[in-house]
């Protein structure tokens, strides 16, 4: 097997750890194409090609997210990672650990370790490598590796996410929450959300959001009620896909452009955090991406207009 076809199968595995390093697409994408580069560039053949590339993605993944960091702390507004419809790596025998370490919530627990915690973290809980690869991978010894994935464990544990187990009752509960949004069912949206549920948006100052975060069932579902339905007279469609190992949905314009993407948390058959994706830079990825604020603008003429 040639350079080409060993890098080509590993690239799901590749893209994947770099995608939960970074929580970035984009940064993912950058992230193992430099990958391509020095391994294309190398002259001697390693002895494991897969813990070779994994270890100079992960590094260069690690580098790229000290330098994100001080971007995302100027951030306008709540941060969220770059919604991933599909992660391209699949192990069976991991397909647990895999789904939860994408979601959302996870990839914003993993915003509080540090980069090397993260990234060993994701080495050892999410991909099973052993601590001898992690090493070589982040630099440092496996007693130091131990260590690292000690206090990430313990940051993690504090806030861990936990997820309906059902993927029917999840599939069910969200099909029950988007006609409920297309209806403008305050009652029906209520009676769906938990008691403390949070709607968190991401625009990063560059398109207009419904708010940046909002809390409280009956706030969230007024909220929802009254712009949603706002939204399809003017032929915004709502198109229910797996956000990020969760339940979702793509919201698109009339051309089909992409507007916002909506990822839902569930828990207990209630669902907990609905998070908002309209930043256009993180939507890139998924297809063209719609003019958010000349929506913004129809969808308040036509609050103005009579039914």
């Amino acid at each position: 097997m040639g350079k080409v076809e060993e890098f080509e199968e590993l690239r799901p595995l590749l893209f994947s750890i770099a995608y939960r390093i970074l929580g970035s697409v984009g940064e993912a994408e950058d992230s193992v194409q430099e990958t391509w580069l020095r391994y294309d560039a190398s002259t001697t053949r390693p002895v494991s090609v897969k813990a070779f590339l994994s270890a100079t993605v992960t590094r260069i993944a690690i580098d790229v997210l000290r330098s994100a960091r001080v971007r995302r702390e100027e951030y306008v507004g709540p941060w969220l990672p770059e919604p991933l419809l599909d992660d391209p790596y699949e192990e069976p025998a991991r397909a647990a650990e895999l789904s939860d370490s994408v979601s959302m919530a996870a990839l914003l627990l993993l915003e509080r370790l540090s980069p090397l915690e993260r990234s060993v973290f994701v080495l050892r809980e999410v991909f099973a490598f052993g601590f001898d690869e992690i090493a070589a991978a982040v630099g440092r010894s496996e007693a130091a590796c131990r260590q690292l994935l000690v206090r990430a464990r313990r940051h993690m544990n504090e806030g861990r996410p936990r997820f309906e187990a059902d993927r029917q009752e999840r599939q069910e509960l969200a099909r029950r929450f988007f006609e409920a949004l297309a209806q403008g069912d305050v009652d029906g949206l209520q009676s769906l959300l938990s008691a403390d549920v949070q709607l968190v948006g991401d625009g990063g100052g560059k398109a207009p959001q419904l708010a940046r975060a909002v809390a409280g069932a009956e706030n969230v579902a007024r909220l929802l009620a009254t712009v949603y339905p706002l939204m399809a007279r003017v032929d915004i469609t709502c198109e229910p896909r797996e956000v990020n190992g969760q339940p979702g949905a793509l919201f698109r314009d009339r051309d089909g452009k992409i507007l916002h993407v909506l990822a839902l948390d569930m828990l207990d058959g209630q669902i907990q955090t609905i998070r908002s994706v309209i930043n256009p830079d993180k939507l890139g990825h998924l297809g063209p991406v719609a003019d958010a604020w000349a929506v913004d603008r129809e969808v308040k003429q036509t609050r103005k207009q009579p039914r």
